[in-house]
């Protein structure tokens, strides 16, 4: 099997796979709502790079060491979900706070320094949610394989792939942000914007409870 004529069903799978639910979706949505698209760019390049990290984990050898560990997979659910229950519950407190002050503006601009400070936050809860997730090390066992010509380095191969994924997402990821981020001032708006709150809080507590709950 060659490298070439499998990407057209490589690229498919890479397609379907990011229009699905889930964690990474929720974040992005809720990020352009609230930050416009510039506010996404650093969740899904965090989501990403836990991506490829997985990925080259999954290439070496990691990924099936933790998938098949019960500690590492049982420690890394918990983890994960968590974080997106505390993801989930921080959004309700937003909606809690706006509506016993009126208000859920945000500031237009923000020091340098405090910009920063937000912008490593929002790549970290992105890596976070992709890193401390069993699934997808389990998924990555699985999925990239298939792929990868029997001729070929596994890791190099896996690695290339993995970039291309990578790439492919982040373009439309970011072209989702940018179609929501153009309807930031009508997010912002107060109602809205507490209603969004309470709905994605909603969908991260969901999604926690549902990583806690499954099992391999």
């Amino acid at each position: 099997m060659e490298l070439l004529p499998s990407l057209p069903a490589f690229v498919l799978a890479v397609i379907l796979i990011s229009a699905s639910p889930g964690p990474a979706m929720a974040l992005i949505l809720r990020r352009a709502a609230v930050r416009g698209l510039s506010g996404a760019v650093p969740t899904v390049l965090g989501l990403e790079a836990g991506l490829y990290v997985w990925a080259l984990c999954a290439a070496a050898g990691l990924a099936a060491l933790v998938a098949a560990s019960e500690v590492a997979f049982v420690v890394l659910r918990v983890a994960g979900a968590a974080f997106l229950l505390y993801l989930g519950v921080k959004a309700w407190r937003s909606a809690w706070r706006s509506r016993r002050t009126g208000a859920a503006a945000q500031p237009e601009e923000e020091p340098p320094a405090a910009s920063a400070r937000s912008w490593w936050k929002a790549f970290g809860e992105g890596a976070v949610v992709m890193l401390a997730n069993p699934k997808a090390a389990a998924f990555m066992i699985a999925f990239y394989p298939q792929f990868v010509p029997h001729d070929r380095p596994l890791l190099a191969t896996t690695a290339l792939l993995a970039l291309l994924q990578v790439a492919l997402e982040t373009v439309l990821y970011l072209s989702l942000a940018a179609v929501v981020g153009r309807a930031g001032a009508w997010f912002r708006r107060p109602v809205v914007r507490r209603r969004l709150d309470a709905v994605s809080g909603t969908v991260l507590v969901a999604l926690g409870l549902r990583v806690a709950a499954e099992s391999r």
